[in-house]
């Protein structure tokens, strides 16, 4: 406290003039801003340019690229695989990130609560594994494990049941299987912390009233947590609605497109077909959909008192 007065009293008696001024207090700050706008705004604005081109990688186009408009945004509105793979999207997103990792991960913090150290320690240590190990590693296990030669197929085989190519006969289901083991782990924690600062009394009161476990859950837990449920969709969201390596090194979107979510349809139209203008344009009509599954999220969990 002493040391904090002697250095405000000091800055006190520094003379008006010798003060930094504005232009002084923000030069430090010119490189991050700099970076800022590189990496994240100056890539962003391009994709929004090239949406409204006909930019592509080889071709008449390469070499000159022209303003064509809407026209990438009218074929986007007709075309079948854009409806199909928004579809999957949605499909994906509710099955490996609502239903999946956010119920799972919830489930498994109250589950741990009150648990000795090595369960909680060995569970932990299981389902953070699965969260690190990179996407394409995380892919070739989950197709090895899936595939008709698969371990899954042995374990089946050993209680009577026939084989089968799960990677073809149900790709989506495949990938948000997977999807949700790897990534449950960070709902868990986040869970998990909030947890922690539920007060017990409030849980010792409710049951003191007659209330079970699942009532108390319900109507003490939850509510408490809804700032955390809030945000953790939200992360959890923006994280699935863009994965794009697991799927590609499971099925690569097939077969016939079954599995073609919209990272994987704007990676085939711009790097695989060359069409870089379209490519944005579906790029974009990704943006829109995680928009609208954030402001859902938002909008329906945010806390009382703000409605």
């Amino acid at each position: 406290m002493r040391r904090l007065a002697r250095e405000t009293a000091a800055r006190r008696r520094v003379p008006p003039a010798l003060r930094p001024g504005p232009p002084a207090r923000v030069l430090p700050l010119v490189p991050a801003l700099f970076l800022l706008l590189a990496f994240f705004a100056g890539p962003v604005l391009w994709t929004v340019w090239a949406s409204f081109t006909d930019a592509a990688l080889t071709g008449a186009a390469a070499a000159r690229t022209e303003f064509v408009g809407l026209r990438n945004f009218e074929r986007l509105l007709t075309d079948p695989d854009v409806l199909n793979a928004t579809v999957l999207t949605a499909v994906f997103l509710i099955g490996s990130g609502v239903v999946g990792q956010t119920v799972l991960g919830l489930a498994l913090a109250l589950l741990m609560q009150g648990r000795r150290g090595w369960v909680r320690g060995a569970v932990g240590g299981v389902v953070v594994g699965a969260w690190v190990l990179p996407e394409v590693v995380a892919g070739f296990v989950w197709a090895a494990f899936l595939e008709r030669e698969g371990t899954l197929n042995l374990l089946l085989q050993a209680v009577g049941a026939a084989p089968q190519s799960w990677l073809t006969s149900l790709p989506i289901l495949a990938v948000v299987l997977a999807n949700v083991w790897k990534g449950t782990a960070f709902s868990m924690m986040a869970y998990s912390a909030a947890l922690a600062e539920v007060p017990g009394d409030l849980k010792e009161a409710a049951r003191v009233d007659g209330a079970g476990t699942l009532r108390v859950v319900w109507h003490v837990v939850l509510p408490l947590l809804r700032r955390t449920i809030a945000a953790t969709l939200l992360l959890v969201t923006l994280q699935t609605v863009q994965v794009f390596t697991l799927i590609f090194v499971m099925t690569g979107g097939g077969p016939g497109g079954r599995s073609t979510t919209l990272p994987l349809l704007m990676y085939q139209e711009a790097l695989g077909f060359g069409d870089i203008g379209y490519g944005t344009a579906v790029g974009l009509a990704l943006l829109v959909v995680a928009g609208l599954f954030s402001a859902v999220y938002l909008r329906t969990l945010r806390p009382e008192e703000v409605r």
